[in-house]
């Protein structure tokens, strides 16, 4: 089964009387691209995360975000007033000047953003960051789920396109000696047309045969046959194969190409068009695969 690269996963809890939250989002990209944002509370532990996040993820663009929020009484934690109050008149500016609605919750959003909250004490124990851990795996493993469900889908649709293709690719045989037939008797039309020329037919049959055999699809028929079935062989390899996948779907295109200028035929061109259509859907979607 493919596994795509789009995902998201939330996981929070509390400790010590702090709400803390995990958010993680992953999109495709050629490969791996990290942000992760870290209250200063756990700046020193970012190596840690970035690791982590490296083993699991492989690849994609991925935007990692822990937030602390106090939910007790007594807290450590200070306000940064100014850092909060410049935050705030820039966004009500930028809002302004845009012409787009200023947040409903300004606390929620404006308590988010690094170093607005600042704790006196800066040290973390490594009981807390086990615990902040566990909350990062299973922020992982959320998204690594909906990796999978996406993954599903798009295992559905490559079975799809390449039955498709598959499909059409039959549908062409039927067309290759009407093809054969019609070339020769425009050849041989032309010829009678020249008034007064002669011609030796046994020559002309060489010749025939031999411009036929430049039109043959036969091989590219074959080659694209392989490489479809090589395509749905990788695709259920695991995790990993995005890049050979799309490999392999441009090896498809090159015999789909060749095909549609040897046709010289109607409607097998308009075949060759409709199969590079469902290429085409294969080919943007390969670029989600991990």
């Amino acid at each position: 089964m493919v596994q795509s690269m789009t995902g998201f996963g939330k996981a929070s809890a509390e400790f010590n009387k702090r709400k803390i939250t995990v958010e993680v989002k992953s999109l495709n990209s050629k490969q791996l691209d990290l942000s992760v944002r870290l209250p200063n509370l756990y700046k020193k532990n970012e190596m840690a995360v970035r690791n982590l996040l490296s083993r699991v993820l492989e690849r994609g663009k991925v935007d990692f975000l822990i937030y602390v929020e106090n939910i007790g009484t007594e807290t450590a934690t200070q306000i940064n007033q100014a850092l909060l109050e410049g935050y705030y008149l820039q966004i009500k500016e930028t809002a302004e000047r845009l012409g787009i609605d200023t947040p409903q919750d300004w606390f929620q959003v404006l308590l988010r953003i690094p170093d607005v909250l600042k704790y006196e004490t800066q040290e973390v124990d490594e009981d807390e960051w086990r615990f902040v851990m566990t909350i990062v795996e299973d922020a992982l493993n959320q998204l690594q789920s909906f990796r999978k469900q996406e993954g599903n889908m798009l295992d559905r649709l490559f079975e799809e396109k390449i039955a498709n293709i598959s499909a059409l690719l039959s549908d062409i045989e039927p067309y290759e000696a009407e093809r054969v037939e019609k070339v020769k008797g425009r050849i041989t039309d032309a010829l009678q047309k020249i008034e007064g020329f002669d011609y030796d037919k046994n020559r002309f049959e060489q010749e025939m045969i031999y411009y036929i055999e430049k039109l043959d699809i036969n091989e590219e028929k074959s080659r694209l046959s392989n490489h479809m079935k090589y395509f749905l062989e990788t695709k259920d390899t695991g995790s990993g194969q995005g890049k050979k996948l799309g490999f392999i779907a441009q090896e498809m295109g090159r015999e789909i190409n060749t095909m549609g200028s040897k046709s010289n035929h109607a409607e097998m061109q308009q075949i060759v068009v409709r199969m590079k259509d469902e290429l085409e859907q294969i080919k943007e979607q390969v670029l989600n695969v991990l």
